[in-house]
């Protein structure tokens, strides 16, 4: 497979099985399975969907923890043409609901355990629910046709900040060049042993790290969830090379008790994404002898946009890096309506063919997410002299103190930068002088240990005085969604009941 000639992802398996048919493509709990083995059950539950009448371009919904059908699933619609919706389980019945009547599945697969939910709360949605066990029982079929690189194959659907459900999709090209993108920054190799915890209901349970594993012959240690102990005990059992996760997940395992004394040699490097890691908690992780992968992405692109490598954090401490190869980043100047040429700050906007075509039955969505050809990320960034990008918050998200613009995002990097604090969200409030102020919310290496008046000092020594927080708040934890970003709804609540 080389960069210039996408290759339809049915096809990523061919190398093992070729080759060495009988290594161990997903480990999960006490069982393995073969490369051989996933690509038998991918090739039966092709034939099963296709003998119920599924033709190219249909749409297979999913609801299902992380389980190695799951991933049968995926080849079995990446071989045949179909396009893989799976979907949410941690959402409410009507918001499920709702998905699903968006994307129009023509048949939904669940797991054992959420066939209830399928069933009852969403078969009156579909023509036919289906659990793995019966698309894997009858002998496979291969009269499909083989998709081409433009046909869809993951639909992701997403309530975004709206709350209304939008899908997108993504094609073989579109998975092909993002892990193009990924394999020319962390390369993966048949000996590498990738644990993934990250739900398959997120593009980055994909498109970062799984699906290149099974490109290049990889092992897979599946997850069905994230227990930190467990983790940690894996990464030493199953001599866990590599890993992708969100901050959230690196910030829970280095307060494990385990952390100091786990044997982590096995591991040489962590990929990191869903939000901006705290530089003190990336310290914490490099201390251990792992480097370090920051990024930045969003699901329209694939996901993967930017990467900062290990040997470029000391030097731009906050950044999410460069460009990966294969992807344009521009500013844009929403209020000129121009791209902003060398160091500046404005809307981040991304180019390439990682990037996604449109979203499903939604023209004005589609027509608003890009301008003059580019996807607008709805975040505002900065970029330094040499090319690095900061994210400084999302466009929604800012707010005006003293006739001023605040970005949170801004203000949560220069507090995450302080010693010792691990995790950090500001919330807006209103306030009779300034119209609105920020306050900030904190979770510290020791709680106890909290000097205000410094903090407040190393805020003002790298923000505009209408930017530094009126008041800061120790806390657990913050809230966050599944995939690591942080959840400004639920801490708003949260803040008002305190």
């Amino acid at each position: 497979m080389t960069a210039s000639s996408p290759v339809p992802v049915g096809t990523w398996l061919d190398a093992s099985l070729a080759t060495r048919p009988d290594a161990t493509a997903i480990e999960f709990g006490q069982s393995r399975v073969s490369y051989a083995e996933l690509s038998e059950r991918a090739d039966a539950m092709a034939g099963a969907l296709w003998q119920r009448g599924l033709r190219a371009g249909d749409v297979v919904a999913s609801l299902s923890e992380n389980r190695p059908e799951h991933v049968a699933l995926l080849f079995a619609c990446a071989r045949s043409g179909l396009v893989l919706c799976p979907l949410n389980w941690r959402l409410a019945t009507p918001e499920l609901a709702a998905q699903v009547a968006l994307v129009a599945p023509r048949v939904l697969v669940a797991s054992s355990r959420w066939a209830d939910t399928a069933r009852a709360g969403l078969g009156s949605l579909v023509a036919w629910v289906a659990g793995f066990d019966e698309l894997v029982a009858g002998p496979p079929a291969r009269r499909w046709a083989t998709p081409g690189e433009a046909d869809g194959l993951l639909l992701i659907a997403t309530s975004g900040s709206t709350g209304a459900p939008k899908g997108v999709l993504l094609s073989h090209a579109n998975c092909h060049w993002t892990n193009e993108s990924l394999a020319a920054r962390v390369p993966l190799g048949p000996d590498d042993r990738v644990l993934q915890a990250l739900p398959q209901f997120h593009v980055g349970g994909w498109n970062v790290q799984p699906l290149l594993a099974w490109r290049s012959g990889a092992r897979v240690v599946l997850e069905d969830g994230f227990e930190p102990e467990r983790v940690l005990q894996l990464i030493d059992a199953k001599r866990v090379s590599t890993m992708m996760g969100v901050p959230t997940i690196y910030l829970a395992l280095s307060q494990s008790e385990s952390f100091a004394h786990s044997d982590l040699s096995s591991l040489r490097e962590v990929v990191v994404g869903g939000a901006v890691m705290p530089f003190g908690l990336a310290a914490r992780w490099a201390a251990r002898g792992v480097r370090v992968y920051q990024g930045y992405g969003l699901t329209e692109a694939g996901p993967n946009v930017c990467c900062l490598r290990p040997e470029e954090a000391a030097d731009h401490p906050g950044s999410v890096g460069r460009a990966y190869p294969h992807v344009e980043v521009a500013l844009y100047d929403v209020a000129a309506g121009g791209f902003i040429e060398g160091e500046g700050r404005g809307e981040l906007c991304v180019r390439g063919p990682n990037v996604f075509a449109g979203y499903v039955a939604d023209p004005a969505a589609t027509a608003t997410a890009f301008v003059h050809g580019w996807l607008r990320s709805g975040d505002v960034a900065e970029r330094d002299a040499e090319g690095y990008y900061r994210i400084v918050g999302r466009i929604k998200e800012m707010y005006v103190s003293g006739g001023e613009n605040v970005y949170p995002g801004e203000v949560e990097r220069v507090l995450g930068a302080y010693p010792g604090v691990l995790d950090a969200a500001v919330l807006a409030r209103a306030d009779e002088r300034w119209g609105e102020v920020g306050e900030a919310y904190l979770v510290l290496e020791d709680p106890t240990t909290l000097d205000e008046a410094s903090l407040r000092g190393h805020c003002r020594g790298a923000l505009a005085g209408y930017k530094v927080p009126v008041a800061f708040h120790v806390v657990h934890e913050l809230p966050r969604t599944a995939v690591g970003k942080l959840d400004r709804v639920a801490l708003a609540r949260l803040a008002r009941g305190a």
